[in-house]
């Protein structure tokens, strides 16, 4: 089974931004013979507050990643979160992902089905991974090919998650591929004063832990400093530590 590897910052900031993350994803892929897909918001419309970044919008943040692909030959995933974003977006990226809030969304998953790409379908944080069986079976009846999972943790009590990760080989019985989420499972929702928190230290943890419960997939949200990005900051992987954790992932053909 191929392992899948995602990374990129959370929400496009600047193009200057992707140039550096793609970049390093280039230059991991090379020494490490990695495929790493390059992973970036162009809206963040789930923030905590009304007055938290969003990202450039999708025309321009469409046309930004569709440079980011030619100039750097990397794959692409992004979310969406209306029905209509499914097809344009369709025509740039490689892998449609649906946000966990809405998993269940019925015309969502069909729209993105209905693109031929690949659908990646995260996990609500109030579902089991066996209650995803059902977003499946609605991507796949609509006609997606390869329907990807993805775990990020279940509510805890207020402003926390927490990771069962007997979830991956349960969906694991569902798709091939189910992909851990190791930044956005360590956030602590909305527990920042107006934003979301989160423990970064716990990433390199997490992925491993999900390697060994069958994990074929690594989703990182990167940046190069951080503290000073416009979301998920405290959750995110600092991007010079993110060819390490790879190539402790990586398993040897």
């Amino acid at each position: 089974m191929q392992q899948r590897f995602i990374a990129g910052p959370c929400v496009i900031e600047s193009a200057e931004l992707l140039d550096t993350v793609a970049q390093e994803l280039v230059r991991i892929n090379d020494k490490l013979g990695t495929d790493i897909i390059f992973k970036a918001s162009f809206d963040k419309a789930n923030r905590t507050s009304i007055h938290s970044f969003r990202g450039p919008g999708m025309d321009k943040g469409l046309q930004m990643l569709a440079d980011i692909k030619s100039k750097y030959g990397l794959r692409l995933l992004t979310d969406i979160h209306e029905s209509y974003q499914a097809a344009p977006v369709g025509e740039v990226v490689d892998v449609i992902q649906i946000p966990a809030f809405l998993c269940r969304q019925t015309d969502l998953l069909v729209a993105a089905a209905k693109t031929g790409k690949t659908v990646n379908i995260k996990k609500a944080q109030f579902l089991s991974g066996n209650d995803m069986r059902y977003p499946v079976e609605k991507a796949r009846e609509a006609g997606a090919k390869d329907v990807w999972l993805t775990e990020r943790g279940n509510m805890f009590g207020y402003n926390n998650l927490i990771v069962d990760f007997r979830n991956i080989p349960d969906m694991l019985q569902i798709v091939p591929t189910v992909v851990m989420d190791c930044t956005h499972s360590v956030q602590r929702p909305g527990g920042a004063g107006g934003k979301t928190g989160g423990d970064r230290q716990f990433v390199p943890a997490m992925a491993l832990a999900a390697k060994a419960f069958g994990a074929n997939g690594w989703f990182f949200e990167v940046h190069p400093d951080p503290d000073k990005g416009l979301s998920d900051a405290a959750n995110m992987l600092p991007l010079n530590k993110l060819e390490e954790l790879v190539e402790k992932l990586k398993i040897e053909d």
